[in-house]
């Protein structure tokens, strides 16, 4: 193994870099931002707080050089960062970057899909998790799934790969499993059940609100036949086929068959702090190296620390966690 490359105590590399580019979004989604924590008084970070698009490539090529292959980009919604373009295109200049993906809730696809695909944007996720009218009161804006649809469109048309990711949540939207698994096969685009997680401290989780790995497969058996798929290092989706058709449908399992043991993903706030964990309580502070005139060496040294301290593994904890975390927002650090 290359002597620059990184693991930490339990032996995990380090092989994605999650970067959140805003922490503003156009919904308020009720297990994400919802309205009555993000109201329309919510005071956002101000520009000069965000990383600058030199800053994150910066960190990006630093974070390339210990080992990260893959950058997804996040929010908050991405794709109200003003010229995101000018930003994917310098992080596909990057060596050693292969896969540059982004997650979106899809409303700006028709108007920035072509470019981002021109400037090395290769995959999008596009959450959606109703095709129902109940799909608006869940994002909290009244959009419609139509919007949605649309930007998925778009970005096929564009060429870029498309997944659909899914948050089910008893109550909120069970009833939709099955007609999202249609839509998603008609259109030969993986679809990804996630689980309601606690991530943040305004979604008001509740464990029996999850609807489990166990409780969506067996929901899809009554409708399609479905072969598994073996499990790579770093997945985080369980991850099935249709048998009359090749097109996947996965589960991310973060909370009834945690995956912890092989997570290799870093994350990188928007106002420029790396958590080693979607579910941290605190960041570190990259941005004030970047901005007090340290150089590349003395960077990595920072973030090589990081990693190596690493112990991260709250999914697998949670069931005996005494008291509950202030864990950073889903909205902030990006999912």
């Amino acid at each position: 193994m290359n002597a620059n490359l990184l693991e930490d105590k339990f032996n995990r590399p380090i092989n994605d870099l999650r970067i959140s580019v805003t922490d503003r979004c156009n919904f308020r989604c009720q297990y994400c931002m919802p309205k009555e924590a993000f109201g329309d008084n919510h005071r956002f970070l101000s520009r000069d707080v965000l990383l600058t698009f030199e800053e994150i490539t910066r960190s990006a090529q630093i974070f390339a050089n210990l080992g990260v292959k893959k950058i997804r980009l996040t929010g908050g919604e991405p794709l109200l960062r003003h010229d995101l373009s000018i930003l994917i295109m310098k992080l596909a200049e990057i060596e050693g970057i292969e896969d540059i993906a982004l997650t979106t809730n899809g409303v700006l696809l028709p108007k920035f899909a072509k470019i981002l695909k021109k400037v090395g944007l290769q995959r999008v996720n596009v959450s959606l998790d109703s095709l129902s009218e109940q799909f608006g009161a869940i994002n909290g804006r009244g959009i419609s799934s139509e919007q949605v649809i649309a930007g998925i469109h778009a970005a096929k048309e564009a060429q870029l790969g498309v997944k659909v990711n899914m948050v089910v949540k008893k109550g909120m939207n069970e009833d939709q499993i099955v007609p999202m698994a249609d839509f998603c096969k008609k259109e030969g685009i993986q679809l990804r059940y996630i689980e309601f997680m606690d991530v943040g401290n305004s979604n008001d989780w509740k464990l029996d609100e999850v609807v489990t790995k166990a409780d969506l497969i067996t929901e899809l058996s009554k409708h399609y036949s479905l072969e598994a798929i073996p499990r790579k290092y770093g997945d985080v989706a369980t991850r099935y086929r249709y048998t009359d058709c090749g097109t996947e449908v996965g589960v991310i399992t973060s909370v009834s068959e945690t995956f912890c043991t092989s997570c290799s993903r870093a994350r990188l706030s928007a106002d420029g702090r790396i958590y080693t964990c979607l579910f941290s309580e605190q960041g570190h502070n990259l941005k004030q190296l970047l901005r007090d005139g340290s150089d590349d060496e003395a960077i990595t040294n920072y973030i090589r620390e990081i990693w190596q301290k690493r112990d991260d593994r709250y999914s697998e904890l949670r069931a005996t966690e005494v008291e509950k975390r202030k864990k950073i927002e889903m909205s902030f650090i990006g999912g």
